[in-house]
């Protein structure tokens, strides 16, 4: 935790390790995992393909470059990439696609859930022609981070990945918290991904792991993705001393739901609070609206910081908070006894 902030809800980024997953860095089996030597890794990839019913997987250094990976792997220079217009890989990914895979965007405005309908994906096709690129990808989110952490359904996923394949377009899920959807859902990860054509899901936010995420999908996808990964800079050596927390990572599916009642009872506290406006969260994504407060999400973030918690701005007049797994619910508590003495 962040030394200035009592209650970090900034992200479920700021994990630390635990005791197990650093005697676990200690004493891994290593090898070079570029030249597929490293048994911790091998033994990682192995499981986390399991996990979400895929042939085999990848460990990336980073979401973003597994997401970006997808891209590239998938698509082909000028190809367009469909893709909800509040999507992490749209919003936050620094224009990668485009910089580098040649791989320009389409955006689809999906609504307050973030997935696409059926109809929308069908309309965002672009089949190639003479003077069209063609889509080479469509892309969707679960859970859906700028949409408050919103749980998407089996059904949903199918049908909008259903869509894209009457096409002949694969579908890549950024799922970096699959597993808070699962967990909320109530099925496997691996029930949620079944139409879909690859996946990257994160170690190091719910899960706790340091760092990593996995990308994972049919075998002969991930050998091309894995040099891929060697072109973008991310082939590692003894990487099994990180991947070994990320196995620990992988044990912590089922506490994620602890996470989702504290960031419950975090809403309901603030939606208590005067001029603070925010909704029952599917997951660990609480996104308040604090225009009632006579603030700016800025103002109101820094104000939260100079009170010990920790919270982002997340629009003009929006911030989220994000439980995790080292935050517990007397932390909450404090949380709203702090926030409470900025807005009242």
């Amino acid at each position: 935790m962040s030394s200035d902030l009592d209650v970090d809800l900034r992200s479920d980024t700021v994990t630390t390790p635990s005791t197990a997953m650093r005697e676990a860095a200690a004493v891994a089996d290593v090898g070079d995992d570029v030249y597929r030597d490293d048994p911790t890794v091998n033994e990682l990839e192995s499981r986390a393909a399991e996990m979400v019913g895929m042939e085999a997987a990848l460990y990336v250094p980073s979401g973003t470059m597994g997401n970006q990976i997808a891209v590239h792997t998938h698509a082909e220079p000028g190809d367009e990439l469909l893709v909800e217009r509040e999507s992490h890989i749209y919003r936050w990914e620094l224009g990668g696609a485009a910089s580098l895979s040649g791989v320009q965007t389409r955006p689809i405005d999906a609504g307050d859930r973030g997935v696409p309908t059926p109809d929308q994906v069908r309309e965002g096709i672009v089949e190639r022609d003479l003077h069209r690129p063609g889509t080479g990808l469509c892309a969707l989110e679960n859970t859906h981070n700028y949409r408050g952490g919103a749980a998407i359904g089996k059904s949903a996923i199918d049908a909008a990945a259903t869509a894209a394949h009457d096409h002949a377009v694969p579908v890549h899920v950024d799922g970096a918290r699959i597993f808070n959807a699962a967990v909320a859902l109530d099925v496997d990860a691996s029930d949620l991904l079944e139409r879909v054509d690859s996946v990257m899901f994160c170690l190091s936010k719910g899960l706790g792991a340091p760092v990593g995420s996995m990308l994972a999908g049919p075998a002969a996808f991930i050998e091309e993705a894995r040099r891929v990964r060697k072109l973008f800079g991310g082939g590692m050596r003894q990487a099994g001393m990180i991947a070994a927390p990320g196995l620990c990572a992988l044990e912590n599916v089922d506490r994620l739901a602890d996470d989702h009642a504290n960031a419950a009872r975090l809403a309901e506290g603030l939606e208590e609070l005067p001029g603070l406006s925010t909704s029952d969260p599917d997951t660990n994504i609480v996104v308040v609206d604090v225009e009632g407060a006579g603030r700016t999400a800025a103002e109101f973030a820094s104000a939260c910081a100079d009170a010990g918690v920790g919270c982002v701005e997340f629009g003009r007049r929006t911030v989220r908070f994000t439980t995790h797994l080292d935050v517990d619910r007397g932390d909450v508590e404090t949380a709203l006894e702090r926030i409470e003495g900025i807005v009242g």
